[in-house]
């Protein structure tokens, strides 16, 4: 840990790289890992809670009157009515990491009155830390990162997240991808939203987009995007977006094209937009999922 940081931040990667050790250890025997499912094709594992409570001791030993908002544990941990949340993702990516593959991470951000203002994403495969303070840049291992300098869309690699829950809206889903397949030298889906955000924040790819995402996946991944001259928001590019289940990122040149190509695919555009949007998935059509007495809960709602 280094005394340039700021002393939130050097505790934020205490409990980081502690939480890390836990989930290195437990994926050198990755099958002996107690699994259970929350809902269908989302898991948690012993090491996420293991994860999660280290995470939490560390951050309250330190600044016992903060808040904690776990992906795991909710709010049930420290004060209820403080400025100070930390918000918490142990595990990000752990289909990943019950089936050995390695891309997953360790996600902590600082809420101050609702703003983020501290943030780290920690990879312990790769040992790779990325951190931010609001106002002083990101880094990864004490290197100061930036987003790319790529203003071409036709040139860009592009991240993503793919929908899997019951009701999701798979067709939209695939009326977006095409879109942006056909727009970009290519489209990505590592399977951590946290380190898609630290991928951009870095340069490695140049913009992000997925949907029902929560606060825990993104909290920390908004401020290296920021912090390394990014933009990130949602879907119509309203900078508002931590709770409201879409996310786009990307360097400013590229986050400027994708939104006019995303938009109409948002919770939040206007009617005539989600009509077009409509018709695109109708042209991309699956199989329903459902019983046949169940809609889509997707963005055209």
């Amino acid at each position: 840990m280094s005394s340039n940081l700021h002393p939130m931040l050097n505790v934020a990667i205490k409990a980081a790289r502690a939480a890390g050790a836990i989930i290195n250890r437990a994926a050198l025997d990755v099958e002996a890992v107690r699994v259970s499912q929350k809902q269908v094709n989302d898991f948690v594992t012993e090491v996420d809670h293991a994860s999660e409570e280290t995470i939490i001791e560390t951050l309250l030993t330190a600044y016992p009157g903060h808040g904690i908002w776990g992906e795991e544990t909710g709010r049930t941990h420290g004060a209820k009515d403080s400025d100070f949340v930390w918000i918490i993702d142990p595990l990000d990516g752990t289909t990943n990491f019950i089936h050995g593959f390695p891309v997953y991470c360790v996600s902590i951000a600082l809420a101050v009155k609702g703003k983020i203002e501290q943030a780290v994403v920690y990879d312990p495969t790769r040992n790779d830390l990325f951190t931010a303070t609001k106002g002083r840049g990101a880094y990864l291992n004490e290197r100061r990162i930036r987003v790319s300098k790529r203003t071409q869309l036709s040139q860009c690699l592009v991240s993503t997240g793919f929908p899997f829950r019951k009701g999701d809206n798979f067709q939209a889903y695939l009326a977006m991808a095409s879109e942006i397949m056909q727009r970009t030298a290519g489209l990505r889906r590592p399977g951590a939203a946290a380190l898609d955000l630290a991928y951009v924040a870095a340069g490695y790819t140049d913009g992000f987009f997925e949907t029902g995402l929560q606060p825990w996946d993104v909290a920390a991944g908004s401020l290296l995007v920021t912090e390394a001259g990014g933009l990130i928001g949602n879907f119509t590019g309203e900078p508002d977006f931590l709770e409201q289940k879409e996310c786009l990122a990307g360097n400013p040149r590229v986050y400027g094209q994708l939104v006019p190509i995303l938009h109409k695919y948002s919770k939040f555009a206007g009617a005539g937009d989600k009509a077009q949007a409509r018709q695109n998935a109708e042209k991309l059509s699956l199989p329903s999922s459902t019983n046949g007495d169940e809609r889509d809960q997707g963005n055209f709602e």
